[in-house]
């Protein structure tokens, strides 16, 4: 009897955390009807948040992998005097409250900050708001992927007389391109969803800095039917982002096919 009190216990707690779970994310396409959905998407306030959303996600992404990946790599395959604290120090913006970080680039980059410039309120601003939020989750997931590389496989290929540089594009990207894109998925998606320090140091000035996430927050006080639009967007970029993030996980790369990379590469 208690074993049955127990399980149904249990089964009753796991439907409550379903239920929370999924349905205020279902309610966003409830409340309205879908044909009403798609036409509040076509409002002026949602295509210009969409706009500054994906050229400053895109910019934004870029300078991750750019800057992001040869840290990463450092990180992984260095050790010296004070890595755990520069890895903790690059971790740091993951656990920021957002307000937080946006007050961080305002100290830095604001007219009266350390570094005086004409940086905030503009796109420029936004761009690096989105990576600096977003950034600690791709270099983490790099750093992880660096690791699990083979290092006889690096070996070999220094051996056989391939440098540094060739070794890397070669060798280790390949390996590690399945974690790469699963770090670069969790940034993009991280970054998509900003709002926090977007607002503190870019601002909200429609057609300029304000995004997707500021537009759902400007649409709230006007008008819930376009809030909810942006919204189910939002799930939808989402959900795809997720569905591709796990299939990048299933994916292994076979002992077959990391001897035919260090292959090529010799």
């Amino acid at each position: 009897m208690r074993r049955l009190l127990l399980g149904t216990a249990v089964a009753a707690a796991a439907t409550a955390a379903l239920a929370f779970l999924v349905l205020p994310v279902a309610a966003i396409f409830l409340r309205v009807p879908p044909g009403k959905l798609i036409h509040q998407l076509s409002s002026p306030l949602v295509t210009d948040a969409l706009i500054v959303s994906i050229k400053t996600s895109a910019i934004a992404q870029a300078l991750i992998l750019l800057f992001g990946t040869p840290l990463a790599y450092v990180l992984a395959t260095r050790r010296f005097r004070g890595h755990s604290l520069l890895v903790t120090l690059v971790e740091l913006p993951l656990v920021l409250p957002p307000a937080v970080a946006g007050l961080g680039l305002l100290a830095l980059f604001g007219r009266s900050g350390l570094l005086g410039t004409s940086i905030p309120f503009t796109q420029t601003a936004v761009v690096l708001a989105v990576a600096f939020v977003a950034s600690p989750l791709y270099i983490r997931q790099a750093i992880a992927a660096f690791e699990a590389v083979d290092p006889n496989l690096v070996a070999a290929s220094r051996t056989l007389g391939a440098g540094p540089v060739r070794t890397f594009f070669r060798v280790v990207l390949p390996l590690s391109r399945g974690g790469l894109a699963a770090g670069e998925a969790l940034a993009f998606a991280r970054g998509l969803g900003e709002f926090g320090a977007t607002i503190m140091f870019a601002g909200s000035l429609q057609g300029v800095t304000q995004t997707l996430p500021l537009a759902v927050y400007q649409a709230f006080a006007i008008n819930l039917d376009t809030a909810l639009a942006i919204g189910a967007l939002l799930v939808v970029v989402s959900a795809v982002l997720l569905v591709l993030l796990k299939l990048v996980l299933s994916w292994q790369p076979s002992r077959r096919t990391s001897s035919f990379l260090f292959a090529r590469s010799t």
